[in-house]
């Protein structure tokens, strides 16, 4: 099942002029539910037909896991030696970004998007930094993630899982991708394939099958899987709808959420860009600073807040009013505002049992026929105490 726009282009197209930019590399990205469904392999499969048919394929890296059948899946492609560095006393082993551009390939194969560097090994602290430097280099890549990744989702599977996830990629690189193509895999196969030693050393087994790989946890994941790529498949029909000539429709709602200095504020971020991807919508992220508001130990916590709302594919804006609803309703007449979400906490004057801030909002929001999404932060932060840190959750 894949999701397709241009797809990834098999040649960059001739031009002899020098005047021109070469355009970005086209991007394929195989997705899955979770470790061991396949990807990797597909990816390496994917290359090795490429090269068969004349294009010039390189491995800027592959992670095998020790899987002998993906170490097999490699074949005769070409591997770009990887760069060794030391850290903290041991030996590792990242993908040589310098030399991968050197090669200058048509198309390179990159395992493992939301991996993190090791420190000082390049000048990217991300994986996928890398990949989308190859890209800006008119180089063509295929890679690969696992739902759990996706930074609108991996707080909301980590609670589900009780597994810690720490390592990430912001939405807008996932969906910068040409083709993203579901590698599939029913929670009961994926089990035996586990049972059987082809995911996991015999000695991770059981622990993974009782905490990560659970049926219900990965039948949830797969859902989730399924759900995204539906959501690219749709965006590219609407994409294609939206071309010179096509008749004018409406894409979605447009989402605005409100964010103060609380805990639990991202939590409801993370909310809000999942229900923004449901609709088709745009997010919009809104602080505003009022006269009385303003502290340098809110900057900070704003900055986090920022980095959060971009690595969404929110817009953030910082706006200034003394009347923070009247500020935020004008704001959304403006964008042509259609939902917008607050968060509510008792302890503070956006709460709606202290203050009456919410109250004029909410008042505010109606005669702007605005819908209101009121979120407990509360709930967040305590859901977030109460999650245990679990192991690194891995490819």
């Amino acid at each position: 099942m894949s999701a397709e726009g241009a797809g990834v282009p098999e040649l960059a197209p001739e031009n002899d002029s020098e005047t021109l930019v070469a355009p970005p590399g086209g991007f394929r990205i195989y997705l899955g539910a979770a470790a061991g469904v396949g990807k990797t392999c597909a990816m390496l499969d994917e290359g090795w037909r490429r090269r068969e048919r004349g294009r010039d394929v390189v491995i800027g890296f592959v992670e095998t896991h020790g899987r002998p059948h993906t170490a097999e899946q490699i074949r005769d492609l070409e591997v770009v030696p990887r760069k060794k560095v030391e850290y903290r006393g041991a030996q590792f082993e990242e993908m040589d970004l310098d030399a991968v551009l050197a090669r200058n390939p048509q198309l390179a194969l990159v395992d493992e998007l939301a991996h993190t560097n090791v420190p000082n090994s390049g000048r990217h602290a991300k994986r996928w930094e890398d990949v989308i430097e190859l890209l800006d280099n008119g180089i063509n890549v295929i890679s690969t993630v696992n739902i759990q990744h996706l930074e609108s989702l991996a707080e909301s599977i980590e609670a589900m899982t009780g597994t810690s996830i720490r390592e990430r990629v912001p939405d807008w690189v996932v969906r910068r991708a040409d083709q993203t193509e579901l590698v599939d895999s029913s929670p009961e196969q994926l089990r035996r394939r586990m049972i059987h030693g082809n995911v996991y050393p015999e000695a991770q087994v059981p622990a993974a099958l009782t905490h990560f790989f659970t049926t219900r946890n990965l039948t949830i994941l797969r859902e989730l899987a399924l759900r995204f790529v539906a959501d690219e498949t749709e965006e590219v029909l609407l994409r294609e709808i939206k071309a010179p000539g096509a008749v004018p429709i409406e894409t979605g709602e447009h989402f605005l959420v409100a964010v103060a200095c609380l805990p639990g504020t991202e939590h409801m971020l993370r909310r809000a860009a999942r229900i923004t991807a449901r609709t088709k919508g745009d997010l919009h992220v809104v602080h505003v600073i009022a006269a009385d508001a303003t502290r340098a130990s809110d900057e900070r916590i704003l900055k986090e807040l920022e980095t959060l709302s971009l690595a969404l594919g929110a817009d953030w804006v910082t706006l200034r009013g003394d009347d923070v609803p009247s500020t935020l309703v004008a704001f959304a007449r403006e964008q042509q505002i259609t939902q917008l979400m607050v968060g509510s906490d008792p302890s503070h004057k956006w709460g709606m049992g202290r203050g009456g801030m919410l109250k004029d909002l909410l008042r505010e929001a109606g005669k702007a026929s605005l819908d209101v999404h009121v979120v407990s932060l509360t709930r967040a932060r305590e859901r977030a105490a109460a999650r245990e840190e679990g192991p690194l959750d891995g490819g």
